[in-house]
């Protein structure tokens, strides 16, 4: 499957809505906003983080939006953050879309969390350098309560 990034396009943002309102999909990112199905609240944080300094890509595979990828925050802190539409899980996409944001953004440190429960994204994380560097707990929206979390690091 040939896995590609570009430049978030209007067009995505209604796939991404989709992806975004997949219950399964959000049980497993758990730190999820609020209410992933308030529209506007969607709108205006897709318009807020484009006129941002961040990096936004959308990710194709063979042609077809499947999910996005960024690199989002204060230099010294950014975090990196993807989602990849349920139906693609567990084929490398995702692994394969955050190489190349990593090949893009070539700055170091930098940091991601995940849900310690969620498997793929740590497995994920995992093979492209990032390294557990502590544990927290956070209130996980999607779940309705506070979960265990990772945090990862990755140096240059």
């Amino acid at each position: 499957m040939d896995v590609e990034l570009r430049e978030v396009h209007d067009s995505d943002l209604p796939v991404f809505y989709r992806q975004w309102n997949d219950p399964e999909a959000l049980r497993m990112a758990a730190f999820t906003p609020k209410d992933p199905a308030d529209r506007d609240a969607f709108d205006e944080h897709w318009k807020r983080i484009r006129a941002s300094a961040d990096v936004l890509r959308t990710i194709l595979a063979d042609g077809d939006v499947v999910g996005s990828a960024a690199v989002y925050g204060e230099p010294g802190e950014r975090e990196v953050t993807y989602w990849v539409d349920r139906a693609y899980w567990g084929r490398g996409i995702a692994t394969a879309a955050l190489r190349g944001l990593l090949v893009e953004v070539p700055e170091r440190p930098l940091y991601a969390r995940a849900a310690a429960d969620n498997e793929g994204s740590l497995r994920v994380l995992h093979k492209c350098g990032f390294r557990v560097t502590a544990q927290a707990r956070g209130f996980a929206n999607a779940r309705g309560e506070e979960i265990d979390e990772v945090v990862l690091h990755l140096e240059g």
